[in-house]
């Protein structure tokens, strides 16, 4: 399948936000991410719900909500409510994964789960039947513009295998220091739905120029 475009806001523009996004939308990205911190889980402190609600009433196009949160499982309600279409959890903040990935679902939203650099692929291997995402950070989560972690890769294909080996659909996701330098790696690897935040909103050319770059470095 061709990639999946995931266009994080961190990096836009906030003065110009409802510009920003129509820029995205109509240089032909396929969702809009929100990347959601706390302060506890990372160091900063970015949106909430009222981010996801605004970007509902901004754009058509599927919201991509990724809780870097502590306690996921009690914010889950109001995103979905704000209007998210994918909610991603991390592993390492869900003792009770299981549920809280029933729970997204039974909330009408597809459910995901997110592995940091240090979690290993076979830790997710007994949820990976209720997910429709699994995403792969290939930076440390917390903040846009780091560089990517090259280590990631094998992970990626690990994650591929366990899927494939189950007969199972999820689409793999990566997020962190995607460029389009880095892109054809990963897409290599397995991961089909890409975000990418700097290398959108903040290419030196503008942001078609960014969701072109990064398609043209793995069309045919």
């Amino acid at each position: 399948m061709p990639i999946l475009l995931s266009s994080s806001i961190l990096s836009a523009d906030f003065g110009h936000l409802a510009d920003q996004i129509q820029m995205a939308e109509t240089g032909g990205v396929d969702w809009i991410h929100v990347d959601v911190m706390d302060g506890h889980f990372v160091p900063h402190i970015t949106m909430g719900d009222f981010i996801v609600e605004t970007c509902h009433r901004l754009t058509g196009l599927p919201l991509d909500v990724h809780l870097m949160v502590e306690k996921p499982e009690r914010q889950l309600e109001s995103f979905a409510r704000a209007g998210a279409q994918n909610i991603s959890v991390h592993y390492e903040t869900c003792p009770n994964l299981y549920h809280t990935l029933q729970v997204i679902r039974e909330l009408g939203c597809h459910p995901g789960v997110v592995i940091n650099p240090g979690t290993a692929a076979e830790n997710i291997a007994p949820v990976l039947h209720l997910v429709d995402i699994v995403l792969v950070m290939t930076v440390n989560p917390g903040a846009s513009g780091q560089k990517f972690i090259p280590q990631s890769l094998p992970k990626i294909q690990k994650v591929k295998k366990m899927l494939e080996e189950s007969n199972l659909t999820a689409i793999i996701e990566v997020d962190g220091g995607i460029t389009a330098d880095t892109l054809p790696g990963v897409y290599q690897a397995g991961a089909r739905a890409i975000v990418a935040a700097t290398s959108i909103f903040k290419h030196p050319d503008g942001i078609f120029a960014g969701i072109q770059q990064l398609r043209a470095s793995v069309s045919d």
